[in-house]
């Protein structure tokens, strides 16, 4: 399932008119497409230079409908062994100043793949027209066909892969990026992060007679925009940051060929910049892995409370404001942890080197006597598992095979099912596990329900004894900062011991790395890092509901 969309600008007499149509494949659902055509309210004052940032009293403005669509979604349950792990609900990347802009951001979206499944997209900006296709699925699925890419024409285009919460129906309506038109124009957002106040945002427009058409917090963020009476955009856009409690790393593109990235004062979420050797085209990305495909040399982070402005009309000039308050910077532990690729730097660590380090340090602090072999879960679990035995001495082998060709499996729930899912992606080698003391390490336990299936398929694979080693504390909050973790409730760990939990999942002894050795490897760096699913210590209290924290999709 699939969706296009054209928004076209014309600007006469001080009036904009937009049109924006949606027209998307069909494929097994039978549904009536979208299409609406909206005149803004015309603008009473001549558009003044991006150097005037100045207060311009206007009607109370409304923003044309979100551009996308929806189909009905059959609800089904998923089963993967990655079900039990938190996940990273978005991932963004920006290309500006490349004349094949879309398809390099199709490549990069393939290397942040990783951060979202469900659904992708890419929106660019040619002749003062916004184009988007946007779908649900892997990156591969959504511009399966040639013709959705070259269907983007332009120099400059954003892109993101989404993951939305546990339980959300899947739907296209959701899928970024988001396009929409107002009074002076139109734009298009790419959003990574969580934003804590959206409840509260959302009633306080809907009050001033915004109209909403998705549950994404991100809707909030334009509908933020077309009410400011500031001017220019990148005024725009600073008032609207400055009423969002969370975190938040956006790529904007306006019609007007220009991008805006911009990040959260407390730096939840990562956001990069790069320059690519071959034409000096700038590009924007969660990861530097996303760098490294497109063959774009990394420059720097954007700074937290930072909003990064590049210029198409005038040789990719840049240009930067910190007119956000300055926090503390508060960046994700848990992208050293799990979510970000091995090869990525991120907040200016290397995760590889970083998963190692935990590794050694759990060795350090919880060996096993006697060991045989440490083995990985694969695939997050490697670097850790090289670091614990490479600091122990214990051989390291890969005791567990995983199939990289099984996609999601979308089934009816069963207990049969489940047991066997877990089979279906990981295949023990019996002539590494046979009568063996085994040491297992993995990056986190969440619900605990895989680790179980795990240490079953290792022990009817003959091992003598198999011992868990968990390269980060125990889970014991959720995330509200952009990341779908259980409900506090829901997260073993905070319902019962350690010792209980290791006769839930039915090893033979479990410790975790402790939070006083992960702050300690962090070393002066350590307040920088948000912990709070750890330790509770939230730098931006969770003032919403849980319930509605599922708006964040």
């Amino acid at each position: 399932m699939s969706a296009t969309t054209v928004a076209a600008a014309s600007a006469s007499n001080g009036t904009t008119t937009a049109t924006l149509s949606l027209h998307h494949r069909r494929r097994h659902h039978h549904h009536q497409p979208l299409s609406f055509s909206q005149s803004f309210l015309p603008s009473k004052t001549p558009l003044k230079p991006s150097s005037q940032l100045k207060s311009l009293s206007t009607p109370t403005p409304r923003i044309a409908r979100i551009s996308s669509s929806y189909y009905p979604h059959e609800e089904v349950a998923s089963i993967d062994i990655d079900d039990d792990k938190p996940r990273e609900e978005c991932g963004v990347v920006g290309i500006i100043g490349d004349p094949d802009s879309s398809r390099i951001a199709c490549l990069a979206l393939h290397a942040l793949q990783h951060r979202g499944q469900e659904g992708a997209g890419i929106a660019s900006s040619h002749s003062g027209r916004l184009l988007s296709h946007t779908g649900l699925g892997l990156v591969s699925e959504v511009f399966r066909d040639p013709a959705s890419i070259a269907s983007l024409p332009g120099s400059s285009s954003i892109g993101h892969v989404r993951y939305s919460t546990a339980g959300a129906a899947s739907s296209l309506l959701n899928v970024q990026p988001f396009t929409a038109g107002y009074r002076f124009g139109h734009l298009a957002v790419a959003h990574n992060g969580n934003i804590v106040n959206y409840s509260s945002l959302r009633s306080r427009l809907e009050s001033s007679g915004s109209i909403f058409n998705t549950s994404s917090d991100t809707e909030v963020v334009l509908h933020l925009i077309a009410h400011s009476k500031s001017r220019p955009f990148v005024a725009r856009l600073v008032d609207a940051c400055q009423s969002l409690h969370g975190a938040y790393s956006f790529v904007f593109l306006t019609h007007d060929n220009k991008m805006f990235a911009v990040r959260d004062p407390h730096g939840f979420r990562p956001l990069v910049m790069g320059r690519r050797r071959t034409n000096s085209a700038i590009v924007f990305a969660s990861e530097t892995c996303a760098l490294d495909l497109v063959d774009a040399e990394y420059i720097r982070e954007v700074n937290p409370g930072e909003i990064v402005e590049v210029d198409g009309n005038n040789d990719n000039s840049i240009s930067t404001l910190c007119l956000m308050p300055q926090r503390q910077r508060k960046a994700c532990i848990f992208e050293h942890i799990y979510f970000a690729l091995p090869n990525s730097i991120v907040f200016g660590r290397a995760v590889h080197s970083s998963r190692e380090a935990f590794g050694e340090t759990l060795a350090s602090e919880s060996p096993v006597l006697n060991a045989d072999v440490v083995i990985p879960v694969p695939d997050s679990g490697f670097f850790a598992a090289l670091g614990y035995a490479k600091r122990s001495g214990v051989p390291f082998q890969q005791g567990l095979i995983r199939s990289h060709y099984v996609t999601r499996t979308f089934i009816q729930p069963s207990q049969e099912l489940r047991d066997l899912a877990v089979k279906l992606k990981l295949a023990p080698v019996q002539g590494i596990l046979k009568d063996k003391i085994v040491v297992v390490v993995d990056d986190s336990i969440v619900r605990g329900t895989t680790s179980s299936k795990i240490v079953r398929l290792i022990k009817n694979a003959g091992a003598k004894e198999v011992h868990m080693r968990i390269a980060c504390p125990p889970i014991v909050g959720s995330c509200y900062y952009g990341v779908d973790t259980p409900r506090t409730e829901e997260l073993i760990s905070n319902r019962m011991d350690v010792e209980g939990l290791r006769k839930e999942i039915g090893c033979d002894s479990l410790s975790f790395l402790s939070l006083e050795s992960l702050r300690r490897l962090l070393g002066d760096e350590a307040p920088t890092f948000c912990d709070a699913c750890f330790s509770n210590n939230y730098p931006v209290p969770p003032i919403e509901n849980e319930v509605e924290r599922a708006a964040a999709v």
